[in-house]
């Protein structure tokens, strides 16, 4: 291919996150022609990882947390056929297309994963990017986690220039609509509609889908996550532009899905804040009450890192969505609280439970026998804010594992809390170099995928591992991609 023509690549990448961006410079890196189509304006683009703070699961800058593999391992899956997944002790080679094509987390996916997460981060650290441990908003944890030094909008800025500087092309504010594919079933370009309205026919080698989930798009998620999802929405402004397009044509053509489809992956934010991920990882101090005023889950059955995601679950479940974090004067006991409310909307405060019902439009005489009831089986050990205490009710169901003590001191607050869809688990099959399978578990000649496009997550997410999935999978899909560009 020529550089004088404009619409042919060696290279296209859908998405500027940071598996876009990843495997767009790792392509112009290696000496092929790049387009980046991206359907936000420059300024706005970067996806997600745009606005997350971008927790790795590292325990140094060169190896992946203790717990990484084995975390993936317990939940790759539903209930796999033993008879199929035993072939994956052999080699990959020698798996059949049922195993090669099964809606699991691959342990030779994993592997690349973890293999390659460390050379990819000294790889983001060449392009200007830094790494410290640095406080998280956990106040309580299990597991080690890497920041890089400015969050994902770090990344953003740093690959962005680079991008430019190596010569690929951004094509911002442009729509990726549908893939090309030959007789034999390799894609070979990509049908795009640009702003105004204007349509384009792109030719490629090869292209890589990194145009996120489908957090952005209310019918997707009606249709694989129920009509509950009503009540869902996007963590940060960059999920909205993720519509499933990527995800879908892909599907289209034959392509293996893979990934949780019914699920994702749920934070407790406030709903009354417009900045990006308005966490609140308040709650294992205080008590969760539903629209009915009564408690439904246990707080704090662990540290707060490990067990948010299932409570959001919880709460989403509760009538309309939304729960109220109920806390008392006491809170002021946890050091540096403040960093687990990422709201920039003040706590609904009061001086009575009466008062706070009333605020937030709670039964009040519900409300108060609902703290009666938590108060009276409160236990009387020690409290020990930072770490797992073992203080829990007696004879309360449900019970509060952890850090149960009275809530019995004004002032009074209350958080109101919904589950945000930070992305969506469903997505496309792939192999350790990111290619996309078909549903015969061969690949898709000149197709990857990368970051939450492709799909790896099941039941419980494997916490401060997408940013780096989308890193990786987005360097060795254009790796990849440039040592077949013969």
């Amino acid at each position: 291919m020529t550089n004088s023509d404009t619409s042919s690549f060696d290279l296209i990448v859908v998405g500027s996150g940071i598996a876009g961006l990843s495997a767009a410079v790792t392509g112009a890196e290696l000496g092929l022609k790049v387009a980046l189509v991206e359907r936000a304006p420059e300024g706005e683009h970067g996806g997600n990882t745009r606005y997350t703070e971008a927790y790795l699961r590292m325990k140094s800058m060169d190896e992946v947390a203790d717990d990484f593999e084995s975390h993936f391992a317990a939940n790759a899956g539903g209930y796999p056929d033993p008879g199929i997944l035993q072939e994956a002790a052999l080699d990959y080679s020698s798996w059949s297309s049922l195993m090669r094509s099964m809606c699991l987390a691959d342990p030779e996916v994993i592997d690349a994963f973890a293999t390659a997460a460390g050379p990819t981060l000294r790889w983001l650290e060449t392009a200007g990017v830094k790494f410290d441990f640095l406080p998280t908003a956990f106040l309580t944890t299990t597991t080690t986690r890497l920041l890089p030094v400015g969050g994902g909008l770090a990344l953003v800025e740093a690959l962005t220039p680079a991008a430019k500087t190596a010569g690929v092309t951004f094509m911002f504010c442009c729509t990726a609509k549908s893939l090309v594919t030959n007789g034999d079933g390799t894609v070979t370009g990509l049908n795009v509609k640009h702003a105004g309205g204007r349509q384009e026919a792109l030719n490629c080698r090869a292209l890589v889908l990194a145009s996120g989930g489908f957090q952005g798009n209310a019918e997707m998620q009606t249709k694989y996550l129920g009509p509950k999802s009503i009540n869902l929405r996007p963590v940060a402004r960059g999920g909205h532009y993720n519509k499933g397009e990527g995800i879908a044509m892909a599907l289209d053509i034959g392509a293996a899905p893979n990934g949780d489809f019914g699920s994702y992956h749920a934070e407790p934010i406030d709903p009354r804040s417009g900045v990006p991920e308005p966490a609140v990882f308040t709650f294992p101090y205080g008590i969760l009450v539903n629209k009915e005023g009564h408690r439904f889950t246990d707080e704090a059955p662990g540290t707060v890192d490990a067990i948010y995601e299932s409570v959001t679950r919880r709460i989403y479940d509760q009538r309309d969505g939304i729960a109220y974090l109920i806390l008392d004067a006491k809170i002021n006991d946890v050091p540096n609280w403040e960093r687990s409310l990422r709201s920039d909307q003040k706590p609904i405060s009061a001086d009575s439970i009466a008062d706070l019902a009333a605020q937030i439009e709670v039964d009040g005489d519900v409300l108060a026998r609902t703290i009666s009831d938590y108060n009276q089986a409160c236990g009387t050990g020690e409290f020990r804010a930072l770490e797992v205490d073992g203080l829990a009710t007696e004879g309360l169901v449900p019970r509060k594992s952890n850090w149960a003590r009275p809530i019995d001191t004004p002032g009074y607050l209350c958080v109101p809390i919904i589950s945000s869809n930070v992305f969506t688990f469903g997505g496309l099959k792939a192999n350790g170099h990111g290619q996309v399978l078909d549903t015969d578990g061969d690949p898709i000649q000149g197709l990857y995928a990368a970051g939450e496009t492709m799909g790896l997550y099941f039941r419980v997410y494997t916490g401060s591992t997408s940013v780096l999935r989308g890193a990786v999978f987005g360097r060795l899909a254009a790796q990849h991609a440039a040592a077949n560009s013969g």
